[in-house]
């Protein structure tokens, strides 16, 4: 081989070492693009995916809020106890006097006029925390309402 032939080949040897190099450089390159952007999609599907349970679980709980005040306005406006109640209370609360009247003529009734008086102090007692409520709301709701409310609750 001449001289010409030798040089020849080392410089092909020399470019052909370049281009691979080239090459290798250009590749790692777009590799490093390629992982970057498949890890920053996998990232922003697992996001999204964690944002559709989140607005899932959201929407089941403003579901159940709506619900749970719905029912709450219910038994709001639902009155158990009215007019009649109160009416009813202080009537026990008159006999419960007259029973503790009676049992105290007689000399071995102390204890049960003293008890009769403590449970018309309470049915009293019952009667004045009712009045408010039948006095903001005059017409009287059936007892059937709060049945209603127990049964949707369940």
């Amino acid at each position: 081989m001449t001289t010409i032939q030798i040089t020849a080949l080392i410089v092909l040897v020399a470019l052909a070492g370049l281009l691979v190099w080239g090459g290798y450089i250009m590749g790692r390159s777009d590799g490093l693009k390629t992982g970057l952007l498949e890890g920053e999609d996998i990232q922003r599907a697992t996001s999204a995916k964690t944002i559709r349970e989140l607005q899932a679980s959201l929407q089941f709980i403003q579901a159940d809020h709506t619900r749970l005040a719905q029912t709450c306005k219910r038994l709001e406006a639902c009155q158990v106890f009215g007019v009649v109640e109160h009416q009813t209370l202080v009537a026990i609360g008159e006999m419960l006097r007259i029973a503790a009247e009676t049992f105290s003529a007689f000399r071995t009734g102390k204890k049960l006029d003293r008890d009769a008086r403590s449970l018309r102090q309470q049915a009293l007692t019952m009667a004045a925390q009712l009045q408010p409520g039948i006095e903001g709301s005059q017409a009287r709701q059936p007892p059937a309402c709060a049945a209603q409310v127990t049964v949707e609750a369940a």
